[in-house]
């Protein structure tokens, strides 16, 4: 096995210990098997006191633990987790075959390049475009144009004394909304548009409960449920794909 140490300075020349905001960064080389495949770990060491275990697009698997945690609790950490480690690799590598597709609404399209065409056309199973710019500007676009619809049909099924909020559509990378209670602002990911009116609603109506209880209190589900009764199904496709 052969290792590799950043150190990334990140701290004043002068510091107090209170003061490090150093990191060690520590790829290790592991023969690391998940389910019969290797893998590599890239352990990120920094002064926290719990460890924590998360696969990435590239499926590597990254730990972040704590500056004196040795080489031989994270392999037996991983190990003890296996089963966990494997379903975040299959959850990732589903998120890269479906990257590969063109999915509007829910379904799957393929993808026709025509050099004449200005806008993108939908036809049957097929969507035309000039080229992929063309494409992810189309599905950004229907975003913006749809996601706040949503925001409103929603609104106006709540029995609540809530304000209607103002709605932000962006690219998020690891959250499908968020709400600001203070400024009322609900913000959306645009990615979003790939799923189909049903699993957007839950993500709406979601954020629109925050508007009301602003935690994840059994208050806070049961008023998700309420609205949304079949949430759990949302929340599984939402966190599979």
């Amino acid at each position: 096995m052969k290792s590799m140490i950043w150190i990334l300075y990140k701290c004043p020349f002068f510091f107090t210990l209170k003061m490090v905001a150093c990191i060690i960064l520590l790829v290790i080389d592991m023969n690391i098997r998940i389910h019969g495949e290797a893998y590599e770990v890239i352990v990120i060491k920094k002064r926290i006191k719990n460890t924590y275990i998360r696969v990435k697009s590239d499926l590597k698997i990254y730990v972040s633990t704590g500056l004196f945690s040795s080489k031989k609790y994270i392999e037996e950490l991983i190990i003890n987790n296996e089963s966990s480690i494997y379903k975040m690799i299959e959850r990732e590598k589903k998120k890269i075959v479906k990257s590969n597709k063109f999915y509007y609404l829910g379904n799957e399209y393929n993808v026709i390049k025509v050099n004449t065409f200005k806008k993108p056309i939908i036809d049957g199973n097929n969507i035309f475009v000039k080229d992929e710019k063309a494409r992810d500007k189309f599905l950004f676009d229907e975003a913006r144009r749809i996601l706040p619809l949503r925001v409103k049909e929603c609104y106006n099924n709540i029995n609540a004394d809530i304000p209607l909020p103002k709605v932000v559509v962006r690219k998020m990378v690891r959250k499908w909304g968020h709400c600001n209670k203070a400024k009322c602002i609900v913000t959306l990911n645009s990615e979003l548009i790939k799923y189909d009116i049903d699993d957007i609603d839950y993500v709406v109506i979601h954020e629109l409960v925050h508007l009301i209880h602003f935690n994840h209190s059994k208050a806070f589900w049961d008023t998700v449920q309420f609205y949304k009764p079949n949430y759990k199904e949302n929340k599984k496709r939402l966190k599979e794909e």
